[in-house]
Parts: C-alpha cells; sequence; structure tokens
C-alpha cells in the first residue's frame, strides 16, 4: 500500500543539518581532519549544582512518575530570576509555563494563537521553526527583513499599515540567531509601539540574552514600559547554563496567552520531567558568575574566526551577540549549500547554508562559535590553505 502523507509535511525543506553530518561521517572515516562549526550546541559543561540538583532528584523513586504541571517553585524561581538578573519585578507564577526547550513552544505558537489565514510577521532571515511554527497553525507568513543596511534589525516604519492590521503577532528574536544582531532600548520601545498601534501580539524569542559582545549587556523585553500588555518572551536555560539536551525553556508574559499556550500543551504532554524541573530550579537560583565567564570566552572565539577569516581575506564582520557568525559568501559566490559542500571537501569546515533561515539568508553561510580558540583557529588556518578564497 502507497502511504498518502499529510500534506503539512511540504511545510519542511530538506534536513540540512542531516545532509550536512552525513558528509561529516563520511569524511572522518576517510581520515579527514573535520571542524564542526555548524549546530549551536555549547561545548561547555553545566555547573556542578545544577547536575547535582538533577541526579539528586532522580534518586527519588516518586520523581520517575509524570508531573502533569510545572513545580510552583520552579514558577516562582523564573520570576525571582527575572527580577534578580534583568530587573524586571511583578511577575508572578500565572505569567510563566515551561516548554521542552523553545523550539517546542515556538513550534506550538501557531496552533494555539492562529487561525487558517491569519498573517503574521516573521524575521527574515530566521531560525526555521519561526516560519514551520506559524505555518502548522495554517497562518500566514510575512517577512519583514533584516538588512546589512540597518544593522540586521526589525524596522518597523517598513511594515505596510495594511500589513500590519492584519497581524496577529511579530516574531523577534534578539540577539538574534543567525544574523548575531543586539537590540537596544530604543528598538525595543519601538517595537512595543508598533505592536500596541496595530494590536499585535509581541513575541520575542530571548535565548541568547547572556551572550553579547563589547560591553553590552543583554535584557528582557519586558524592560520596556508596556511591553507587559503586548508581549511574551520565550526564555530559555539551553544556551546560558549549557544545558541544551535537557530542553528547559519558559514562556513568561501575558496571563492569557499562557493559559492558552497551556490548554494545548496540556492535551499532547504530561510535563516536564521532575528531576528537570530540579535542575532547572537549580540553575535558575545559583550563581551567575560562570555564565558571565563563558560570554567572555564566546567573544574571544568571535575574535579568533571573525578577525581570522578578515586576516585571510575573507570580509566577515563581527557578530554583535549570540554563539553564531553571520558570513556573506566569499568570491563572488550565490549558492550557499554548495558553498557549505565545497568548504567542508577542502577545508574539512562544517558550516550551515544561509538559504536554510529563510529567503533571505541565501547569500551567506552560519558559523557557530562551538569549539575553543584553539581549534578555532585551526579550522580558520584550514580555509586559508584550502584555496576556497582565492576562486
Amino acid at each position: 500500500m502507497l502511504m498518502q502523507f499529510s500534506k503539512r509535511l511540504d511545510l519542511f525543506g530538506p534536513e540540512i543539518f542531516a545532509a550536512l553530518n552525513d558528509r561529516k561521517v563520511e569524511l572522518e572515516a576517510e581520515g579527514k581532519k573535520i571542524y564542526n562549526l555548524a549546530v549551536g550546541t555549547p561545548d561547555f559543561p553545566p555547573a556542578p549544582h545544577i547536575k547535582q540538583a538533577l541526579l539528586d532528584a532522580a534518586a527519588a523513586d516518586e520523581n520517575w512518575k509524570y508531573s502533569l504541571r510545572d513545580l510552583p517553585e520552579m514558577l516562582q524561581a523564573v520570576c525571582d530570576y527575572y527580577r534578580r538578573r534583568f530587573g524586571v519585578a511583578g511577575l508572578t507564577p500565572d505569567h510563566v509555563m515551561s516548554f521542552s526547550g523553545s523550539q517546542d513552544g515556538i513550534g506550538h505558537l501557531g496552533l494555539t494563537l492562529c487561525n487558517d489565514g491569519d498573517l503574521v510577521l516573521l524575521p527574515d532571515p530566521c531560525y526555521p521553526v519561526f516560519m514551520t511554527g506559524s505555518e502548522l497553525g495554517g497562518a500566514e507568513p510575512w517577512y519583514y527583513k533584516l538588512t546589512k543596511e540597518n544593522g540586521f534589525l526589525p524596522d518597523v516604519a517598513a511594515i505596510p499599515d495594511d500589513v500590519a492590521d492584519r497581524a496577529k503577532y511579530m516574531l523577534v528574536s534578539l540577539p538574534a540567531n543567525p544574523v548575531g544582531s543586539v537590540g537596544s532600548p530604543e528598538l525595543y520601545r519601538q517595537l512595543v509601539d508598533f505592536c500596541r498601534a496595530h494590536d499585535i501580539l509581541l513575541v520575542h524569542d530571548n535565548a541568547y540574552s547572556d551572550i553579547i559582545f563589547d560591553g553590552r549587556v543583554g535584557g528582557s523585553v519586558f524592560n520596556t514600559p508596556g511591553a507587559e500588555e503586548v508581549a511574551v518572551e520565550f526564555f530559555s536555560l539551553s544556551k546560558s547554563f549549557n544545558v541544551t539536551g535537557a530542553r528547559i525553556s519558559f514562556l513568561v508574559g501575558r496571563p492569557d496567552v499562557v493559559a492558552a499556550c497551556k490548554k494545548l500543551r496540556t492535551q499532547i504532554d504530561f510535563g516536564m520531567f521532575l528531576p528537570i524541573q530540579k535542575a532547572a530550579i537549580a540553575a535558575l537560583t545559583g550563581p551567575l558568575d560562570g555564565v558571565k565567564a563563558q560570554c567572555a570566552e564566546y567573544q574571544r572565539r568571535r575574535d579568533a574566526l571573525c578577525g581570522g577569516l578578515r586576516a585571510a581575506g575573507w570580509d566577515v564582520p563581527d557578530s554583535h551577540g549570540s554563539m553564531f557568525v553571520w558570513a556573506p559568501l566569499p568570491g563572488g559566490r550565490i549558492n550557499s549549500m554548495d558553498f557549505c559542500m565545497e568548504l567542508i571537501e577542502k577545508a574539512g569546515v562544517i558550516c550551515t547554508p544561509g538559504s536554510s533561515f529563510g529567503p533571505s539568508g541565501e547569500g551567506y553561510v552560519r558559523f557557530a562559535l562551538t569549539m575553543p580558540v584553539e581549534r578555532i583557529q585551526a579550522a580558520v588556518a584550514a580555509i586559508a590553505a584550502s584555496g576556497v578564497l582565492a576562486g
């Protein structure tokens, strides 16, 4: 029998990371040295107190049952963390719910908020789940472009009024994956005012607030007065605390939106594993000196990669935040996937094609700062010696 699968699968493009990894495995089997700068998985370990909290909780038999809810002490820990880390007061547990990573939450956002034909505003380029999460809910994406000329930042003035008046929500990611741009208080003010004027829900993906360079300090959309009326924020522990595999993220903000997302989640999930909730509490209530130290290390890595590539003849601008570098294709090339495959073959360096991040991503590649400085320097040397910058 020939199975007819859902047409929703047509929304998804080819799995780029799988294709790159398949070639990586083949080349490693041939003995080639590989530098993997494609996937944004931190190489730093979680802090000992976070691991110990999970291990202690896992030793108790009752913690292996369905959790069925977010622990009240975890929700309160998020509220307290927002006050301590961002200076945001006034949050209560009904402003917070957990997700198994922000990808899970954003992936289900359209199903919660949208009806067929609703319009949503998405950045271009953007993280792929922004697109699929909206389209799975039947929404029509309208892409606002993040351009080099505007520092790869949202420009609400470029969104026509008739489009804005139709929009159900606007997704914003700052610091931005993949482009590495960072917002300012003035920009957040513009975004909040724009969304209030057009009755749009502002959805802020705040995964990289602890990875910002050159002396700037990351914050929350709720540092902007009035944001509590129009916004929700995805706040992830994955990158700040190096717990990507544990999948710990929170939706924070308007209680009505949180309640609606919780209603959907309870139909498809029996809750976060209790030992993971205990690990989240330990992260949120513990010291932050390690988080600050690794931000400084990410900046050293950025300097090694961007500065090294510029010295080799590839004009790669510095990233301002996130764990990524957004690099224009060198040598007049126009196809990012072709260049990625060329870079693997000739230099043994893996990066991600910009085409996988939306219509405006073509012409760029994304590097992840997920290796120590010495390994990044070796990767830069391999690129310089490969000849790809001469062609």
